[in-house]
């Protein structure tokens, strides 16, 4: 049948009727009535995006909406396209602003928030990020009105946080919030952030932040403790492991045997999962290999994803604070040591080792690249050294272990 050449009249409009097969009547513009076979008669607006790509929009069903209605939709749509906007992603935005409207409770506008705006972070990051304000936030302020919620109230939550030591959390919570009702904002169910205004009523984090041990005969006997940790074979291959990588305690927890190589001795961490959003590559020593060969049978099998499983189900990586629990078993308190301290621990005694040159080890460490393009590329950078560095670095603890507190030299000093 052959395209109409004349705009549609509310007759034909009215006269439609249901065929054996849907068919269009077209009124120009791009708009057209698809007559359904089922009897529906539905408004449709065919058109081409600002990307050059094909768009089809509903706008709605006749007689609801009149001929002189969708012919308003499909104008209203064009300018916005002569501006250079898709009507069907402003739709959605609109849509998306008036359901948050609707449930504008601090907690469900934080929820939206975070799975629009932290889809892109790294499982570790998303996980704290919510945890953190399950915790610390919704309990108390989750019900309340976002537009109603005062910078003294947030400040109550906070400060709670602050009281269990956790100074660098409270900062980061208060982050997190201030993202929330902005997010409001733009959403027009709030005017203001009042966490903005709290960043100088918190208490500044300490610089060494995180508790570490560096002189050498006190890393020696952390490292005779751990070897005697009474824990599940699992806690116990993570807390020896922990040193002798010195990742991230986020990264250690996560890893997954497909990224573990042990005949090239290399652990590869995928750049969605780092700080750095670049590769990381973490050669592994033979003591390493030893830990890996250890518990694989147990959490290695086929149907293995995660090397260290949480102990209620496989399917998700060990708890955030395994490693701590188990420094605190053996007497650590927080303020003396944590599971990040072993990263500082590494970087301190490498550097005094004066073996290494100093690039090697922050590569190693997979400190921040400013250029994010850089790092995405240098992830192999002094590789040869660090794989020559991580195995003299796993075989100082094992003499700090035996008591030993001096630094060897290493092929490059020699």
């Amino acid at each position: 049948m052959p395209r109409q050449t004349k705009p549609l009249t509310d007759t034909e409009c009215k006269q439609a009727k249901p065929g054996e097969k849907d068919r269009k009547l077209f009124d120009g513009g791009g708009l057209y009535l698809l007559v359904k076979a089922n009897g529906s008669r539905l408004w449709r607006l065919k058109y081409v995006r600002p990307n050059g790509k094909e768009g089809l929009m509903s706008l709605g069903a006749y007689p609801e909406i009149s001929l002189a209605g969708a012919r308003a939709k499909r104008d209203q749509a064009r300018s916005m396209l002569a501006q250079g906007h898709d009507p069907q992603e402003d739709r959605a935005r609109a849509k998306e602003a008036a359901a948050v409207a609707a449930s504008n409770s601090f907690e469900s506008v934080a929820r939206v928030w975070f799975e629009k705006f932290m889809g892109g972070k790294s499982e570790s990051h998303r996980e704290r990020t919510l945890n953190r304000l399950e915790t610390d936030i919704f309990p108390w302020l989750g019900k309340r009105p976002v537009s109603d919620i005062r910078p003294q109230e947030i400040l109550a939550c906070l400060h709670r946080i602050e009281a269990r030591g956790a100074i660098e959390t409270a900062h980061r919570v208060r982050w997190s919030c201030s993202k929330v009702f902005r997010f409001a904002i733009a959403c027009g169910i709030a005017e203001t952030d009042p966490a903005d205004l709290l960043k100088e009523a918190l208490t500044r984090p300490d610089p060494k932040s995180f508790a570490t041990i560096t002189d050498p005969v006190k890393v020696g006997t952390l490292m005779n403790a751990l070897d005697s940790l009474e824990a599940s074979l699992i806690v116990r291959c993570a807390a020896r492991l922990a040193p002798l990588v010195f990742v991230r305690p986020g990264e250690l927890r996560q890893a997954e045997w497909s990224e573990i190589d042990l005949e090239k001795a290399e652990w590869r961490i995928p750049a969605h999962k780092m700080k750095s959003r670049a590769v990381h590559i973490v050669p592994l020593s033979r003591q390493a290999i030893a830990i890996l060969e250890e518990i694989r049978p147990l959490t290695g099998n086929s149907d293995g994803r995660y090397v260290f499983p949480g102990e209620r189900t496989r399917e998700r990586p060990m708890s955030e604070n395994t490693v701590n629990a188990a420094l605190r078993r053996l007497g650590y308190s927080k303020e003396e040591f944590t599971g990040h301290g072993f990263r500082k621990t590494a970087s301190t005694l490498l550097n005094e080792s004066q073996c290494w040159h100093r690039d090697a080890i922050e590569r190693q460490l997979a400190h921040g690249e400013r250029d994010e393009i850089r790092a995405a590329y240098n992830y192999a950078e002094h590789l040869p050294e660090r794989i020559q560095m991580m195995q003299w670095w796993a075989d100082y603890l094992d003499k700090l272990k035996s008591g030993a507190d001096v630094f060897s030299i290493s092929p490059r000093a020699a």
